[in-house]
C-alpha cells in the first residue's frame, strides 16, 4: 500500500461500532505498569517546545497533545482510534443504532474518498453508487480539502435533506453528480428463500441489533414453506461482521449445546475468554434461538464466504468448519480476527483499544490469515477474476499479525495483482449492462449454484486458480 492513507469509516449506518470491529465500553483496567522510558518522555517535551517557540506560527497546546495522542494510538494498527470529544461524541451515537445519512462505507485514498460498499437498502445504494467509485466533491467543496471525518460530516445531515456528490467512475472514463436524499438508515441483515424444492438459502449482510431475531423468523418461514429441508445454504459473502454475541447465537443455531464457538485472548485477565454455544454467552434477554426449528440442528449445511467475510461471520465460518457442521465453501475471507475494546479516559473521550486476538474452536488465529474455505469457489463461471484486487486485512497499513508461527512472503501476490488489473482493463470494455455481477441469490448465482450442487451431492466446479493466501510478511522499519 506504500505511503497511500487507509482510513475507513462509516456514514449513517448503525453498526459503526461493530462492522469488521467488535466493540465493548469498559472502563480503564490498570495492571503493573513498566518504567516509563524517561529519555524519549524528555525528547516528547523537548519536540513539544520546539514547536511552541520555532514553529512559524502559533500552535494551541491542547491540539498537539491530543494530535500527539492520536498518532501514538493510531500507529499500533489498523483499528485502535483515539476519540477526542466531538469523535467520541459520535461514536456513543453510532452504537445507539439512529443514523441519519447515505448509507456508505468509505474509505480516504490519496485524497480521495472511495467507496468500499454501498449499504443494501441505503439511500446511497438505491442512487447506484458503486465500489471503487470515487467522490471527487460533496456539493461545491473539493473533497481533497477535507478530512475524512469532514467529508462523513458534511454528508450526514437530518431527515429528507439532500446532498450532491460528484462520483468518478474509473471503469466508465465518466464523472456525473448524484443527488442523495438523506434518511435514517435501516438496513435488514436477514433475506432469505426456498431455492428449488428442498433446499433453503439464509443471507446475512451484516451483524446487527435485530439480526438473531430475524434470522430465527426467516429460518421459520423456511420449514413453513418446506418442513423437509434437505439441505441449507448460509451465505456470509461480504458481510462485514459486527456483534460478538450475534455471531456465537448465529454459530449456536446450528451447533451442539455449550460447545466452543471462539476465543479471546490478549495481555488483560478480561481479555482470555471462552465463547460457548449457550444461552449465556448469546442471550441478553432469554434465549433468541429458543423458536428456532429442532431441525436446523442436523441439516445439510454450506457456509458461502468470500474476501469481504470479515470478524463476525468469520467466527460463525470458524466454528462450523472447525466442529465439522458445515462445508465451507468460496474464497479466503477478510481475516479481520482482533477485538476492539472502548476505554473511556474521562466523561468525553476516550480510545478504541486493540486488545485480543480471536481464535476458532482448534485454536486457529483467524487474524491477517481468515478463514480458508474447504472448498475453493470461484465468484463466476470465468474464474475469480478480481479478487488478487480486493483488500484485505493483510494488506492493511500496521496491520497485526496472527501471531501463531514464521510469516510467509506470498511471491506471486504481486504477479496475480497485475493480471488481475489487465482484466480489469478488459472488463472495463464492456457496457455496464454486461459488467454487472449478479446479485447474491439470483439464479445467475454461480456460488450459490455450487453450494446447491454440494448439497445435492452433484459435481461442483471447484476453482483451478485459487490457493490459501498465506499471511505476508510485514514490511519493518
Amino acid at each position: 500500500m506504500g505511503q497511500k492513507l487507509k482510513i475507513t469509516g462509516w456514514v449513517a449506518i448503525g453498526v459503526l461500532a461493530g462492522a469488521l470491529t467488535t466493540v465493548s465500553l469498559q472502563t480503564v483496567a490498570r495492571g503493573a505498569m513498566s518504567p516509563l522510558p524517561l529519555e524519549e518522555i524528555q525528547q516528547l517535551s523537548a519536540v513539544f517546545g520546539l514547536i511552541k517557540t520555532d514553529y512559524v506560527e502559533p500552535v494551541d497546546d491542547k491540539k498537539l497533545i491530543t494530535d500527539a495522542i492520536s498518532g501514538m494510538v493510531s500507529s499500533l494498527d489498523p483499528h485502535s482510534q483515539y476519540f477526542d470529544k466531538k469523535s467520541f461524541a459520535e461514536f456513543r451515537e453510532g452504537t445507539s443504532g439512529r443514523f441519519v445519512g447515505l448509507g456508505i462505507e468509505i474509505t480516504q485514498e490519496d485524497g480521495l474518498i472511495k467507496i468500499v460498499s454501498p449499504i443494501e437498502g441505503s439511500p446511497a445504494f438505491r442512487a447506484g453508487l458503486k465500489t471503487n467509485d470515487l467522490i471527487t466533491k460533496i456539493e461545491d467543496t473539493p473533497v481533497k480539502t477535507l478530512t475524512l471525518s469532514e467529508a462523513v460530516k458534511r454528508m450526514r445531515g437530518q431527515p429528507d435533506t439532500q446532498v450532491t456528490l460528484t462520483i468518478l467512475r474509473k471503469d466508465e472514463s465518466r464523472t456525473f453528480p448524484v443527488t442523495i436524499t438523506r434518511e435514517e438508515i435501516k438496513t435488514h441483515s436477514v433475506k432469505g428463500k426456498i431455492i428449488e424444492p428442498g433446499y433453503g438459502w439464509i443471507r446475512l449482510s451484516q451483524f446487527q441489533d435485530r439480526t438473531v431475531e430475524d434470522f430465527v423468523q426467516k429460518a421459520q418461514e423456511l420449514y413453513k414453506q418446506d418442513p423437509r429441508l434437505k439441505g441449507l445454504v448460509l451465505d456470509l459473502r461480504n458481510d462485514p461482521g459486527g456483534l460478538l454475541d450475534g455471531a456465537v447465537a448465529i454459530s449456536a443455531a446450528f451447533l451442539p449445546p455449550d460447545v466452543t464457538v471462539v476465543t479471546t485472548d490478549g495481555q488483560l485477565a478480561d481479555s482470555k475468554a471462552t465463547y460457548k454455544a449457550s444461552p449465556e454467552f448469546y442471550g441478553r434477554r432469554g434465549d433468541p434461538l429458543a423458536g428456532l426449528p429442532a431441525a436446523l440442528k442436523t441439516v445439510p449445511l454450506v457456509v458461502l464466504v468470500n474476501e469481504g467475510s470479515a470478524s463476525a461471520s468469520e467466527i460463525v465460518a470458524g466454528a462450523l468448519q472447525d466442529h465439522k457442521r458445515a462445508i465451507v465453501m468460496g474464497s479466503q475471507t477478510f481475516g479481520k480476527g482482533s477485538v476492539q475494546t472502548v476505554r473511556p479516559l474521562g466523561p468525553d473521550t476516550g480510545i478504541k483499544l486493540t486488545t485480543a486476538r480471536y481464535y476458532t474452536p482448534s485454536g486457529k488465529s483467524i487474524q491477517a490469515k481468515g478463514i480458508v474455505p474447504d472448498v475453493m469457489i470461484d465468484e463466476t463461471a470465468e474464474g475469480n477474476l478480481f479478487a488478487a484486487l480486493r483488500m484485505r486485512e493483510a494488506d492493511l497499513d500496521k496491520h497485526l499479525t496472527s501471531g501463531q508461527g514464521a510469516e510467509v512472503q506470498d511471491a506471486a501476490r504481486e504477479k496475480a495483482r497485475e493480471e488481475a488489473r489487465k482484466r480489469l482493463e478488459e472488463e472495463a470494455k464492456k457496457t455496464p449492462a454486461e459488467r454487472r455481477v449478479p446479485d447474491f441469490g439470483s439464479d445467475k448465482d454461480f456460488p450459490l449454484q455450487q453450494a446447491v450442487n454440494q448439497l445435492r451431492g452433484k459435481p461442483v466446479l471447484v476453482s483451478k486458480t485459487q490457493t490459501e493466501r498465506k499471511e505476508e510478511k510485514k514490511d519493518t522499519p
